[in-house]
């Protein structure tokens, strides 16, 4: 006959609160809510909302993680170079940029972020660098002045590309080394403005996009040149994205109308992903991962909004309560 002791199973650990990091298949109950939960993953990404900015605006960049993003720049509609932190909860004002503008590019992390390019009045080639308190002008500005970019990478390997100078659109692509911008030999192979990007200045991603009509195609980086990939399932421009090369995210944007799609980019193609944004806008910033991003203000069909979002990406920890059925 079996040991009751090798047959009853393990036992459920009673605790206060609910474990900080469950493994798969761990149980637990939870004495203060009187509920028996356990750990799992989730089966298909979602948004759920978070704490608003603290200043309402579009047009604007963005750079770090979900837990620690930096927001820069924008219109309000007036050209701002107001600065956020977001630590996971809620967003605290820092210092400003020193040239104020919008439709500029960013990079980097909430203590070392990058800012470049944008309008003015007029398109701007300034570059500065944030160290966790203020920014610092660069003496390296861009050598194509322009706004409605994007760029990825770090505050010392920095990549910018696309945008539009006054009339037309460019393809050109330059690469930031902590002090100033080289021009790549590679340019775009579809040479766009309203475009957004994400990854690494030797794995970079670009995607989306206008001018001279709006499209969805998406390219890679590899520190040389572009080669074209599969292109979104949903063309749009003025959108937002986190990840890397591999793991990519792309969320909101203009078709027109407005959109809160979401898709996944895995390294050759985009899936529609069932969660979209719970505030359909465009011209928003994004930053962290393909697993745990973040949305930010953008502009709705009415007004300039300082709606903020996390996403919670297919295959992440889940704490779920578990009840009789």
């Amino acid at each position: 006959m079996a040991d009751y002791i090798n047959i009853r199973g393990q036992s459920i650990e009673v605790v206060a609160s609910d474990p900080a990091n469950p493994t798969i298949g761990q149980i637990w109950y939870n004495s203060t809510s009187n509920t028996l939960k356990g750990g799992g993953v989730t089966t298909a990404g979602s948004w759920a909302t978070g704490n608003n900015m603290n200043t309402a605006r579009f047009q604007l960049a963005g750079a770090g993680t979900q837990t620690a993003a930096l927001a820069f720049g924008g219109g309000t509609p007036t050209v701002t170079g107001a600065t956020e932190e977001y630590d996971g909860n809620s967003w605290t004002s820092s210092n400003p940029l020193n040239t104020a503008r919008d439709t500029l590019g960013g990079a980097g992390t909430q203590t070392a972020g990058l800012a470049f390019g944008g309008y003015t009045g007029s398109p701007s080639a300034a570059t500065e660098e944030y160290n966790g308190s203020s920014w610092a002008t660069s003496p390296g500005s861009l050598n194509t002045a322009r706004y409605v970019l994007a760029g990825c990478g770090t505050q010392t390997a920095g990549l910018a590309f696309g945008g539009g100078p006054p009339v037309g659109f460019t393809g050109a692509t330059e690469e930031y080394n902590g002090s100033s911008w080289a021009t790549s030999p590679g340019s775009l192979n579809a040479a766009r403005s309203y475009i957004d990007g994400t990854g690494t200045q030797t794995a970079g991603l670009a995607f989306s996009g206008a001018y001279p009509s709006i499209t969805g195609a998406t390219e890679e980086y590899n520190g040389t040149s572009w080669a074209t990939s599969n292109p979104l399932n949903t063309a749009r421009y003025h959108l937002a994205g986190a990840g890397i090369q591999t793991a990519a995210l792309a969320f909101g944007g203009d078709v027109p109308p407005f959109t809160g799609a979401t898709e996944e980019y895995n390294g050759t193609s985009w899936a529609t992903s069932p969660g979209s944004l719970n505030t359909t806008r465009y011209a928003l910033a994004g930053a962290g991962t393909q697993t745990s991003a973040l949305a930010f203000g953008g502009q709705t069909p009415t007004a300039n909004t300082t709606a903020t979002e996390e996403w919670t990406g297919a295959g992440s920890p889940l704490t779920k309560t578990i009840t009789a059925s």
